[in-house]
Parts: structure tokens; sequence; C-alpha cells
């Protein structure tokens, strides 16, 4: 047996990772993959070790899910050699079981890299929220300046206008002091 260096490279974990019912997942095909089994050999251990498995470890996608992907990812359907089974969907944590249950070497060292692709989505993720709320929080405070230099150059634009004629009274004007008559 040879004792060979698994090379798992990082950026391609993170494509096979994807968001299904708000959570990071990666599907049966792509982590059977990367432990080094088939896909039908995977879902046998999972089958055998359904107590692993709770429902935020692994969940089988319904029919629009696996439609969407489809379409996303222009696979083809059964009726043309496609997936035939519904894929299961592994979370960080199911990742991390399968390959306890599929207990090969390469799978044991594919996790790593794995776990470090799940932590490293979710710290982009983090800082992407973090960036949001800094977004959100400067877009508020440039609202309330816009305003502020709105009303700014209302009152310039009052200021730069020429001022209204006086008008003049209609009549005799009479440019001497007015006297007082007596009675």
């Amino acid at each position: 047996m040879t004792n060979r260096k698994v090379v798992v490279p990082i950026e391609g974990v993170e494509r096979a990772i994807l968001v299904v019912r708000g959570q990071k997942v990666i599907l049966d095909a792509d982590l059977a993959g990367l432990y080094g089994v088939s896909t039908k050999r995977l879902k046998e251990q999972v089958r055998r070790n359904k107590e692993r498995f709770p429902a935020d470890f692994m969940f089988l996608l319904d029919p629009q899910e696996v439609r969407n992907l489809r379409s996303q990812f222009a696979t083809s359907s059964a009726a043309w050699g496609g997936t035939r089974y519904t894929p299961m969907a592994f979370t960080e944590h199911g990742a991390i079981m399968a390959a306890s249950v599929l207990n090969t070497p390469r799978a044991v060292e594919a996790s790593v890299y794995v776990v470090r692709a799940f932590v490293k989505i979710r710290e982009m993720l983090s800082t992407h929220k973090e960036l949001a709320q800094k977004l959100a929080e400067l877009e508020r405070k440039v609202v309330s300046h816009d305003e502020h230099i709105r009303s700014l150059f209302a009152a310039i634009r009052q200021l730069m206008a020429p001022p209204e004629p006086k008008r003049r009274k209609i009549g005799f004007q009479v440019k001497e002091r007015r006297v007082k008559y007596g009675r």
C-alpha cells in the first residue's frame, strides 16, 4: 500500500460549497470525489450510519432544489445519464462525520481541507456582513449630510438671487416733509 499525500486545493473545495436552505453545504458527489470514494459508497455508509447524520448534518434535496441545481449547473437529467437518485447535501459537520464513517486515510486527510474551506467561507461572509453594516451606516450619514447640503444650497441660491425690486407706489409723490396743517 502506497502512502501518497493527498493535496486538495481549498479553492476547489470552496467552489463545491453551495448555499441551500440558507446553509452552506457540499453535495454528495463532490464530497465523494474529495474523499476518493464513489458516490454510491458514500451514500451506502450514510444509510448504514443514519443515527450519525441528523437533519443539521445532512439532508436530501427536494425535487425543486434538484431542478434549480440542474438549471444552474446545466447537468443532465436522469433520462440522459445524469443523477438518478436525490442528492444529499452535507453541512460542515456532516462532511466531517462522513469522513469518520468512511474511515479511509484519504477521507480523513481531505476532511481537514473541507473544514478549512467551510471556515474560510464563514470568515468571508462575516467580513461581508461587517462591510455591509459599515456601508449602511455610511449611507445613513450621507443621507443626513445630503439633507444639510441641500438646505445649504437652497440658502446660497436665495442669497444669489437678485433682490426683488421695490415697488413704487402709484400716484403723486411729494418729496417734502409732511407738514401738519392746523385746524
